[in-house]
């Protein structure tokens, strides 16, 4: 039996892993959108759980709105932290298996290497400040076989990303000016998915793990748009600026990537580089 709870299923990490679900026929799937289950509701995820037989959580709820969340700190707790804390204290009341997503932004970008899952923590805004939240409370509870993957710069065809803002952009603009100074790498929301189904049969813990996983490789922002606007040839012309030109009150890091090592190495997974998966992607819209 391998019934999967998969929340945030409107979000563009849930719609990929529905997207690819039929490619995993061992795994039974419960998409659960919040009108579905409110995992905000200790008693409505415990029930839920119980009823439906689940046996594997992959949370990919999550409030991402970076900049809103300055204001709307108590929403992005509810959603990134206190919900959080229900699923761990879920999964360990029913001895399951849970799969947390968290981000890069839980550091503060002044590293100039690649952050290992031991770095320290120390977001610069109140989304990763949640997020954060979110990891310690799930260390906190620490259920057995419970893992935080950690992504960067996630996109997708589906839902708001940086990559459907560009592909908008160029249509309607002659130019794009674009933050050349953050520097991470890009993740295909469609491989984070197939490698979350991947892992699940091997995830064997005591202890929570922390895990990171994004494409390889290295870029800014305006790096990305070029790559984005080169396979899709577009003529539109990318204008680099630097962070504090850009209008935005929310700091970010300046660099967040992510050590891909250890998922590498345990799970004996290979990742795609970030230029070779966003022309995958790309490649379905043509």
């Amino acid at each position: 039996m391998n019934n999967v709870l998969i929340t945030g299923a409107n979000g563009q990490l849930g719609i990929s892993l529905q997207s690819i679900a039929e490619n995993y026929p061992n795994y039974t799937c419960f998409f659960a959108t919040k009108s579905v289950l409110d995992i905000s509701d200790f008693n409505a995820v415990s029930n839920f759980v119980n009823e439906n037989k689940i046996n594997i959580i992959i949370n990919c709820a999550a409030y991402t709105a970076v900049d809103k969340a300055e204001d709307e700190f108590g929403l992005a707790t509810e959603i990134n932290h206190l919900a959080v804390e229900n699923l761990a204290e879920v999964s360990k009341k029913y001895t399951i298996k849970l799969i947390h997503i968290s981000t890069d932004y839980v550091f503060d970008g002044y590293s100039k290497i690649p952050y290992l899952e031991t770095a320290t923590t120390n977001p610069t805004n109140n989304y990763g400040k949640s997020k954060l939240e979110g990891e310690n409370a799930l260390l906190k509870v620490n259920p057995e076989n419970s893992v935080i993957i950690r992504t960067s710069w996630l996109y997708s065809l589906h839902g708001t990303n940086f990559v459907k803002t560009m592909l908008r952009l160029f249509k309607s603009n002659k130019t794009v000016k674009v933050v050349s100074d953050q520097i991470g790498s890009p993740t295909n929301a469609n491989d984070l998915a197939n490698f979350l189904f991947t892992i699940i049969p091997s995830i064997k813990n005591k202890e929570v793990e922390t895990y990171h996983y994004s494409n390889k490789g290295t870029c800014s922002w305006f790096q990305f748009a070029q790559e984005i606007a080169k396979i899709t040839n577009s003529e539109c012309t990318i204008v680099p600026i630097l962070s504090k030109d850009f209008n935005s009150k929310v700091k970010r890091p300046k660099y967040s990537l992510l050590n891909t090592d250890k998922v590498q190495q345990v799970f004996k997974v290979e990742i795609l580089s970030w230029q070779d998966s966003l022309k995958q992607c790309l490649n379905k819209i043509k």
